[in-house]
């Protein structure tokens, strides 16, 4: 089997996306699942216009020169005219739910355009389970045959990682920092936790200055560290050490920084949103997202160090659940259907 499959957003410093790609296509050549990488590094995949020309122009014509009986848009984002069959990878429907802070031609693009291209694809996968009821209830045009769940793997340096006994004070947050993120809890938590530092990683939007102007209102903008993107092994190191991790998130169509810390043995608490509750199951803290009681106390239960014993307990079910071999698997067989 040939598979070609859009890579743009694997260039440089990647985000969720970006790793998602990564890990997919290097499971899919364990299995023996030939793969045509797609991209073009001299466009920036960040910059919108670049995006547009790259999804509508460049893509169709490299997946046509490919020779590939099939196109995996993983991205998100599909092509108005393609030719072989297309299976797209929507892993989440944010731009029609809560990126209202947005510009205009952004949200209809990675909206209301992308979902009406959806009905289009030979299948559909989405992250969770929480993401395909959502990309149905939004369009009444998408068979729900066509829609599957298959969760992104984690990648094995996470799940190999050396875990330390923590450092009882760093609650780790990783993500773009942007409001559905909801990174203004930890920051109002952090009045609250005298022993704690918060650190945040990923890219900044400017939302970022909202928060920092709140931890000094607070007084605590001292204890907090807005990194920005960070080598593969200063974050690897953090994971290792830091006390816990926090997911604090109005929406997310998975929650990668949450699969992450399970599969590293990092105690995590999460938001009772979107797809977060499904993501962690019985194995973190779940809090309502808005009740700041709630969030301090179990933050401080887990810098206490009172959630190490069972996050190292359930590292191994993690890694099996959140397995790339197990996403790849599902996903070659999602390809044979497409092109049958």
């Amino acid at each position: 089997m040939k598979v070609a499959l859009d890579a743009q957003l694997a260039i440089g410093t990647a985000t969720g996306i970006g790793e998602y790609v990564r890990g997919l296509i290097k499971a899919l050549h364990r299995r023996g699942v030939e793969i045509a990488e797609l991209s073009e590094p001299r466009l920036d995949p960040w910059r919108f216009d670049r995006r547009v020309m790259w999804d509508q122009v460049l893509l169709p014509l490299r997946a046509r020169a490919s020779g590939a009986p099939l196109l995996h848009c993983a991205a998100g984002t599909m092509p108005w005219i393609h030719g072989p069959p297309v299976v797209v990878t929507v892993h989440d429907v944010a731009w029609l739910a809560v990126q209202n802070h947005a510009r205009l031609y952004a949200r209809y693009y990675f909206g209301e355009f992308s979902l009406r291209r959806y009905s289009h694809a030979a299948r559909i996968v989405v992250d969770s389970a929480f993401s395909r009821d959502e990309l149905l209830r939004r369009s009444a045009a998408i068979e729900p045959a066509r829609v599957e769940v298959v969760y992104p793997g984690v990648a094995d340096d996470f799940c190999s990682l050396t875990r330390s006994a923590g450092d009882g004070c760093t609650i780790l947050a990783v993500g773009t920092i942007e409001p559905r993120k909801n990174l203004e809890l930890l920051v109002r938590a952090l009045a609250h936790l005298p022993q704690a530092r918060l650190v945040a990683v990923g890219p900044q939007t400017s939302y970022a200055s909202e928060c920092i102007a709140l931890a000094q209102q607070l007084g605590v903008a001292d204890r907090i560290e807005l990194t920005g993107y960070l080598p593969r092994r200063a974050l690897l190191e953090l994971y290792g050490n830091c006390a816990v991790a926090a997911v604090p998130s109005r929406y997310e169509g998975f929650g990668y920084a949450a699969a992450q810390a399970l599969c590293a043995g990092v105690p995590c608490v999460v938001s009772d949103r979107s797809s977060l509750p499904e993501v962690v199951g019985r194995d973190a803290r779940i809090v309502p997202v808005d009740d700041l009681d709630d969030w301090v106390a179990a933050l401080d239960a887990a810098l206490c160090g009172d959630d190490d014993a069972r996050a190292a307990g359930i590292r191994a079910a993690a890694a099996v659940r959140f397995s790339w071999d197990a996403s790849a698997q599902q996903m070659e067989a999602i390809y044979k259907a497409a092109t049958a």
